[in-house]
Protein backbone atom coordinates (compact mmCIF):
# COMPACT_ATOMS: atom_id res chain seq x y z
CA UNK A 1 0.00 0.00 0.00
CA UNK A 2 1.24 3.16 -0.89
CA UNK A 3 1.79 6.18 1.43
CA UNK A 4 -0.03 9.90 0.81
CA UNK A 5 3.36 11.07 0.12
CA UNK A 6 4.29 8.26 -2.49
CA UNK A 7 1.48 8.52 -4.80
CA UNK A 8 1.23 12.04 -4.66
CA UNK A 9 5.42 11.61 -6.21
CA UNK A 10 4.25 9.02 -8.68
CA UNK A 11 1.26 11.30 -9.59
CA UNK A 12 3.36 13.76 -10.34
CA UNK A 13 6.11 11.90 -12.05
CA UNK A 14 3.34 9.93 -14.40
CA UNK A 15 2.03 13.77 -14.96
CA UNK A 16 5.30 15.09 -15.90
CA UNK A 17 5.78 12.60 -18.48
CA UNK A 18 2.51 11.93 -20.14
CA UNK A 19 1.19 15.34 -19.97
CA UNK A 20 4.08 16.39 -22.32
CA UNK A 21 3.84 13.48 -24.77
CA UNK A 22 0.11 14.35 -25.01
CA UNK A 23 1.19 18.01 -25.46
CA UNK A 24 4.03 18.24 -28.15
CA UNK A 25 3.39 14.64 -30.05
CA UNK A 26 -0.53 13.31 -29.55
CA UNK A 27 -2.72 16.30 -29.73
CA UNK A 28 -3.26 17.21 -32.88
CA UNK A 29 -3.19 13.47 -34.03
CA UNK A 30 -5.77 12.91 -31.69
CA UNK A 31 -7.99 15.49 -32.90
CA UNK A 32 -7.56 14.44 -36.78
CA UNK A 33 -8.37 10.37 -35.93
CA UNK A 34 -11.17 11.08 -33.76
CA UNK A 35 -13.79 13.21 -35.06
CA UNK A 36 -16.66 15.13 -33.99
CA UNK A 37 -20.02 13.27 -33.68
CA UNK A 38 -21.81 16.03 -36.60
CA UNK A 39 -22.34 19.47 -36.92
CA UNK A 40 -23.57 22.45 -35.23
CA UNK A 41 -24.68 26.01 -35.99
CA UNK A 42 -21.74 28.34 -35.28
CA UNK A 43 -22.63 31.79 -36.59
CA UNK A 44 -24.03 33.86 -39.73
CA UNK A 45 -22.23 35.63 -42.63
CA UNK A 46 -23.12 36.89 -45.77
CA UNK A 47 -23.51 34.68 -48.35
CA UNK A 48 -21.22 34.73 -51.35
CA UNK A 49 -21.21 33.01 -54.85
CA UNK A 50 -20.53 29.63 -54.62
CA UNK A 51 -22.16 28.90 -51.00
CA UNK A 52 -24.80 26.23 -50.57
CA UNK A 53 -28.95 28.57 -50.80
CA UNK A 54 -29.86 25.81 -48.70
CA UNK A 55 -28.17 27.06 -45.85
CA UNK A 56 -29.46 30.46 -46.46
CA UNK A 57 -31.31 31.92 -43.23
CA UNK A 58 -34.30 33.70 -44.59
CA UNK A 59 -35.03 35.28 -41.21
CA UNK A 60 -31.28 36.95 -41.28
CA UNK A 61 -31.99 38.07 -44.99
CA UNK A 62 -35.01 39.39 -44.81
CA UNK A 63 -34.25 41.76 -41.45
CA UNK A 64 -30.85 42.94 -43.75
CA UNK A 65 -32.34 42.89 -47.33
CA UNK A 66 -29.34 40.90 -48.90
CA UNK A 67 -28.59 37.41 -47.85
CA UNK A 68 -26.79 35.62 -45.52
CA UNK A 69 -26.22 31.69 -44.99
CA UNK A 70 -25.81 30.20 -41.65
CA UNK A 71 -22.00 28.29 -40.97
CA UNK A 72 -21.70 25.03 -39.38
CA UNK A 73 -18.76 23.06 -37.92
CA UNK A 74 -18.13 20.03 -36.64
CA UNK A 75 -18.76 19.51 -32.54
CA UNK A 76 -15.41 18.28 -31.53
CA UNK A 77 -16.84 17.60 -27.74
CA UNK A 78 -16.20 13.83 -27.23
CA UNK A 79 -16.67 11.30 -24.54
CA UNK A 80 -13.98 9.48 -24.23
CA UNK A 81 -14.06 5.93 -21.60
CA UNK A 82 -10.92 3.89 -20.53
CA UNK A 83 -11.89 0.46 -19.77
CA UNK A 84 -8.94 -0.75 -17.29
CA UNK A 85 -7.27 -3.73 -16.78
CA UNK A 86 -6.81 -4.24 -12.56
CA UNK A 87 -6.69 -7.80 -12.60
CA UNK A 88 -3.68 -9.95 -11.10
CA UNK A 89 -1.98 -10.76 -14.51
CA UNK A 90 -1.64 -7.30 -14.82
CA UNK A 91 0.83 -7.45 -12.18
CA UNK A 92 3.25 -8.61 -14.05
CA UNK A 93 6.38 -8.16 -15.80
CA UNK A 94 9.94 -9.15 -16.62
CA UNK A 95 11.72 -7.10 -18.87
CA UNK A 96 10.91 -2.80 -18.91
CA UNK A 97 7.94 -2.27 -16.55
CA UNK A 98 4.67 -5.07 -15.25
CA UNK A 99 1.64 -4.14 -17.15
CA UNK A 100 0.16 -2.63 -14.77
CA UNK A 101 2.92 0.18 -15.17
CA UNK A 102 2.59 0.40 -18.81
CA UNK A 103 -1.98 0.28 -18.58
CA UNK A 104 -1.19 3.60 -16.22
CA UNK A 105 1.20 5.69 -18.51
CA UNK A 106 -1.54 4.91 -21.85
CA UNK A 107 -4.29 5.75 -19.45
CA UNK A 108 -2.42 9.27 -18.60
CA UNK A 109 -1.27 9.87 -22.11
CA UNK A 110 -5.19 9.23 -23.40
CA UNK A 111 -6.22 11.03 -20.62
CA UNK A 112 -4.49 14.01 -21.46
CA UNK A 113 -4.65 14.01 -25.29
CA UNK A 114 -8.42 13.87 -24.42
CA UNK A 115 -8.51 16.73 -22.47
CA UNK A 116 -6.61 19.25 -24.35
CA UNK A 117 -9.06 18.72 -26.96
CA UNK A 118 -11.72 19.41 -24.60
CA UNK A 119 -13.44 16.24 -24.07
CA UNK A 120 -14.83 14.35 -21.35
CA UNK A 121 -12.73 11.51 -20.04
CA UNK A 122 -14.43 8.50 -18.07
CA UNK A 123 -12.96 5.24 -16.20
CA UNK A 124 -14.36 1.77 -16.05
CA UNK A 125 -11.96 -0.48 -13.76
CA UNK A 126 -12.06 -4.10 -13.84
CA UNK A 127 -10.55 -7.57 -12.54
CA UNK A 128 -13.65 -10.15 -12.62
CA UNK A 129 -16.51 -7.83 -12.26
CA UNK A 130 -16.29 -3.65 -12.34
CA UNK A 131 -14.34 -2.70 -9.31
CA UNK A 132 -15.34 0.96 -9.86
CA UNK A 133 -16.70 3.43 -12.51
CA UNK A 134 -15.51 7.14 -12.96
CA UNK A 135 -18.03 9.11 -14.97
CA UNK A 136 -17.21 11.00 -17.58
CA UNK A 137 -15.87 14.68 -16.67
CA UNK A 138 -13.95 17.29 -17.44
CA UNK A 139 -10.57 19.46 -16.24
CA UNK A 140 -7.15 18.92 -14.71
CA UNK A 141 -8.58 18.03 -11.46
CA UNK A 142 -10.33 15.14 -12.54
CA UNK A 143 -7.45 13.79 -14.64
CA UNK A 144 -5.20 13.75 -11.81
CA UNK A 145 -7.51 12.04 -9.79
CA UNK A 146 -7.80 9.10 -12.65
CA UNK A 147 -3.74 8.70 -12.71
CA UNK A 148 -4.24 8.34 -8.91
CA UNK A 149 -6.67 5.75 -9.54
CA UNK A 150 -4.85 4.27 -12.49
CA UNK A 151 -1.70 3.97 -9.89
CA UNK A 152 -3.37 2.44 -6.22
CA UNK A 153 -6.51 1.58 -6.97
CA UNK A 154 -6.49 -2.37 -6.32
CA UNK A 155 -9.66 -5.47 -6.83
CA UNK A 156 -11.29 -6.46 -3.76
CA UNK A 157 -10.16 -9.97 -3.95
CA UNK A 158 -6.94 -11.35 -6.27
CA UNK A 159 -8.91 -10.52 -9.33
CA UNK A 160 -9.16 -12.61 -12.07
CA UNK A 161 -10.11 -11.16 -15.88
CA UNK A 162 -13.04 -10.68 -17.21
CA UNK A 163 -13.52 -8.44 -20.21
CA UNK A 164 -17.07 -8.95 -20.87
CA UNK A 165 -17.98 -8.11 -17.71
CA UNK A 166 -16.45 -4.74 -17.96
CA UNK A 167 -17.90 -4.46 -21.83
CA UNK A 168 -21.43 -5.46 -20.74
CA UNK A 169 -20.91 -2.60 -17.75
CA UNK A 170 -20.36 -0.35 -20.97
CA UNK A 171 -23.36 -1.16 -23.06
CA UNK A 172 -25.53 -0.99 -19.89
CA UNK A 173 -24.19 2.80 -19.13
CA UNK A 174 -22.54 4.89 -21.57
CA UNK A 175 -26.22 5.85 -24.00
CA UNK A 176 -24.40 8.24 -26.05
CA UNK A 177 -21.48 7.21 -28.71
CA UNK A 178 -17.87 7.32 -27.34
CA UNK A 179 -13.93 6.42 -28.06
CA UNK A 180 -13.37 3.63 -25.71
CA UNK A 181 -10.01 1.95 -25.14
CA UNK A 182 -10.14 -1.51 -23.91
CA UNK A 183 -6.60 -2.03 -21.67
CA UNK A 184 -6.20 -5.11 -21.11
CA UNK A 185 -4.04 -8.28 -21.40
CA UNK A 186 -7.28 -10.18 -22.17
CA UNK A 187 -6.51 -12.81 -20.35
CA UNK A 188 -10.21 -13.74 -19.95
CA UNK A 189 -12.89 -15.84 -20.61
CA UNK A 190 -15.77 -15.39 -23.88
CA UNK A 191 -16.56 -11.95 -24.17
CA UNK A 192 -16.86 -11.96 -28.27
CA UNK A 193 -20.70 -10.63 -27.65
CA UNK A 194 -20.38 -8.20 -26.02
CA UNK A 195 -17.17 -6.86 -27.80
CA UNK A 196 -19.22 -7.30 -30.82
CA UNK A 197 -22.03 -4.78 -29.30
CA UNK A 198 -19.96 -2.36 -27.81
CA UNK A 199 -17.85 -1.93 -31.52
CA UNK A 200 -21.33 -1.22 -33.09
CA UNK A 201 -22.28 1.61 -30.69
CA UNK A 202 -18.74 2.83 -29.80
CA UNK A 203 -15.78 3.43 -31.54
CA UNK A 204 -13.38 1.27 -29.90
CA UNK A 205 -10.32 0.24 -29.14
CA UNK A 206 -8.74 -2.49 -27.71
CA UNK A 207 -5.29 -2.35 -26.70
CA UNK A 208 -3.53 -5.76 -25.69
CA UNK A 209 -0.98 -5.02 -23.16
CA UNK A 210 1.76 -8.47 -22.81
CA UNK A 211 5.09 -9.19 -21.49
CA UNK A 212 7.42 -11.27 -23.54
CA UNK A 213 7.31 -14.13 -20.81
CA UNK A 214 3.61 -14.45 -21.62
CA UNK A 215 4.16 -15.74 -24.43
CA UNK A 216 7.12 -17.98 -23.91
CA UNK A 217 8.89 -19.47 -20.80
CA UNK A 218 12.84 -18.90 -20.36
CA UNK A 219 14.68 -22.06 -20.01
CA UNK A 220 15.88 -21.57 -16.47
CA UNK A 221 14.89 -25.27 -14.67
CA UNK A 222 12.68 -26.05 -11.62
CA UNK A 223 10.92 -23.10 -10.62
CA UNK A 224 8.42 -22.34 -8.19
CA UNK A 225 5.35 -20.39 -9.70
CA UNK A 226 2.38 -18.45 -9.05
CA UNK A 227 -0.95 -17.74 -10.69
CA UNK A 228 -1.46 -13.92 -10.30
CA UNK A 229 -5.35 -14.89 -11.03
CA UNK A 230 -5.81 -17.35 -8.79
CA UNK A 231 -3.03 -17.31 -6.20
CA UNK A 232 -2.18 -20.86 -6.70
CA UNK A 233 1.43 -22.01 -6.36
CA UNK A 234 2.91 -24.90 -8.54
CA UNK A 235 6.59 -26.01 -9.54
CA UNK A 236 7.30 -26.25 -13.18
CA UNK A 237 10.75 -27.72 -14.73
CA UNK A 238 10.96 -25.07 -18.00
CA UNK A 239 14.04 -27.17 -19.20
CA UNK A 240 11.03 -29.27 -20.72
CA UNK A 241 10.60 -28.97 -24.19
CA UNK A 242 6.81 -30.03 -23.69
CA UNK A 243 6.55 -27.37 -20.91
CA UNK A 244 7.06 -24.77 -22.95
CA UNK A 245 5.41 -25.60 -25.66
CA UNK A 246 2.51 -26.37 -23.52
CA UNK A 247 2.64 -22.89 -22.27
CA UNK A 248 3.39 -21.19 -25.66
CA UNK A 249 0.37 -22.64 -27.42
CA UNK A 250 -2.23 -21.88 -24.49
CA UNK A 251 -1.15 -18.08 -24.73
CA UNK A 252 -1.28 -18.47 -28.74
CA UNK A 253 -4.78 -19.77 -28.30
CA UNK A 254 -5.68 -16.92 -25.73
CA UNK A 255 -4.25 -14.64 -28.82
CA UNK A 256 -6.12 -16.41 -31.66
CA UNK A 257 -9.31 -15.49 -30.02
CA UNK A 258 -8.54 -12.18 -29.03
CA UNK A 259 -7.26 -11.34 -32.72
CA UNK A 260 -10.37 -12.78 -34.49
CA UNK A 261 -13.10 -11.31 -32.07
CA UNK A 262 -11.82 -7.66 -32.52
CA UNK A 263 -11.76 -8.65 -35.91
CA UNK A 264 -15.36 -9.56 -36.53
CA UNK A 265 -16.17 -7.07 -34.33
CA UNK A 266 -14.51 -4.39 -36.71
CA UNK A 267 -13.28 -2.80 -33.35
CA UNK A 268 -9.37 -1.77 -33.86
CA UNK A 269 -6.52 -3.65 -31.67
CA UNK A 270 -3.19 -2.40 -30.75
CA UNK A 271 -0.40 -4.78 -29.31
CA UNK A 272 2.00 -3.30 -26.79
CA UNK A 273 4.64 -5.40 -25.37
CA UNK A 274 6.23 -4.11 -21.73
CA UNK A 275 9.44 -3.31 -23.42
CA UNK A 276 8.44 -1.56 -26.59
CA UNK A 277 8.37 2.03 -26.90
CA UNK A 278 3.92 2.58 -27.18
CA UNK A 279 4.99 5.88 -28.68
CA UNK A 280 5.70 5.19 -31.72
CA UNK A 281 2.93 2.58 -31.89
CA UNK A 282 0.66 5.32 -30.72
CA UNK A 283 1.97 7.48 -33.55
CA UNK A 284 1.81 5.22 -35.99
CA UNK A 285 -2.28 4.06 -35.44
CA UNK A 286 -2.84 7.94 -35.62
CA UNK A 287 -1.46 8.16 -38.60
CA UNK A 288 -2.58 4.94 -40.06
CA UNK A 289 -6.42 6.01 -39.18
Amino acid sequence: MLTTAELLKQVRRIEIKTKGLSNHIFAGEYHSTFKGRGMSFSEVREYTPGDDVKFIDWNVTARFSHPFVKVFEEERELIVMLVVDISGSSLFGTQKRLKRDLITELGAVLSFSATTNNDKVGVIFFSDKVEKYIPPKKGKGHILRIIRELIALEPVNSGSTNVGVALEFLNNVLKKRTITFVLSDFVSPEYHHPLQLAARKHDLVGMHIYDKHDAELPEIGLVQVMDAESGKMAWIDTDSSNVRKNYAEAYQEKQKYCVQSFRKSGASLLHIRTDQDYVKILQSYFKAR
